[in-house]
């Protein structure tokens, strides 16, 4: 076991081990370690913790210092250049005429390196731009090109739940989401509804994924014929997935016709099945998956929408 500090950096989704070194160190406080990137100021969201020695790449670099108040207004003078450093790489983009959209710039702690991030369609030579740079600012330049979804993490905002997004509050890593996981949940296959601030899928959508499988697993489908508790046969004719009731069409004497709900342990039917994650998510149970087959009826535009929102151009380096 190794013990561990938990380390989050302004421009980086991922959390970052380090040796606290003996520091009294508490969540919530910020540090200064040194990084490949140089000495960086960060956020402790995971204090001193023992962790199985197979979760960390050692050798583990040590904590420098807990941050002091010099090293607190260091670091707002660093956000107070970046504005700076912002606009001037915005001049430079323009007299260049490059085809990129300039989203932060950020000191390194040391102010050893300037970064700059952007989108941009392609690829884009910016081989004069950075002499620019370097020469108004006499550090180090990166230009780092990152994706859509980064561009939102390192933005911010404010999701349709009205709660700061999740990739830049807590997740430390992009997550793979697929258009089925919608499907599973029973949401609209409307793009508008199933997207997030960054044009592609939302990544709460992977947050009940399973719970909606399981709750899935022990359900009827729509259309299956069912043998209810009291003896009687019908169809399904709705399901409501959290409760766990099953609503179904039952033939009476004389083949009278009424709608009764029913709890889905008390039926008998052919179970569905989960999903073999152990394939990577992509196989399937001996009966399938037949509520995933059937598609909404959505239009050729919001097919081509779909098949945007599922479309991955993340930096996993952030």
């Amino acid at each position: 076991m190794a013990t561990v500090i938990g380390v989050r950096f302004r421009s980086a989704g991922k959390v970052y081990y380090f040796d606290p070194a003996g520091l009294d160190i508490k969540l919530h406080q910020n540090v200064i370690v040194e990084t490949a990137r140089g000495i960086e100021y960060g956020f402790v969201i995971l204090p001193p913790t023992e962790v199985p020695d197979s979760k960390v790449t050692q050798p583990l670099k040590a904590a420098i210092r807990i941050a002091t108040e010099e090293d607190d207004e260091r670091e707002r003078v660093n956000k107070e250049k970046e504005k700076d450093a912002y606009k001037v790489c915005l001049e430079k983009i323009q007299k260049h005429q490059l085809p990129m959209k300039l989203i932060a710039a950020e000191y390194t702690f040391d102010n050893n390196k300037l970064l700059f991030y952007f989108t941009a369609d392609g690829r884009v030579d910016f081989r004069e731009l950075v002499k620019d740079l370097a020469s108004a600012f006499h550090t180090r330049i990166e230009l780092r090109q990152v994706g859509v979804r980064d561009e939102t993490k390192i933005l911010g905002g404010i999701g349709i739940c009205g709660r700061p997004l999740c990739c830049s509050s807590y997740i430390s890593g992009f997550i793979p989401v697929s258009i089925k996981m919608a499907k599973e949940q029973n949401l609209s296959l409307n793009p508008a509804k199933i997207s997030g601030v960054c044009g592609r899928l939302m990544c709460c959508l992977k947050n009940e994924e399973e719970t909606y499988e399981d709750l899935n697993s022990k359900l009827p489908r729509v259309g299956d014929t069912v043998e209810t508790e009291d003896g009687l046969v019908g169809e399904v004719s709705s399901l409501s997935v959290l409760r766990q009731r099953v609503k179904v069409l039952v033939t009476l004497e004389g083949d009278e016709k009424e709608l009764r709900e029913y709890a889905a342990s008390t039926l008998k039917f052919r179970p569905r099945g989960r999903k073999d994650h152990k394939n990577g998510g992509k196989g399937h149970d001996s009966h399938g998956y037949a509520s995933m087959d059937s598609e909404e009826e959505v239009s050729e535009k919001e097919l081509l929408e779909l098949e945007k929102l599922t479309m991955s151009d993340d930096n996993s380096d952030l």
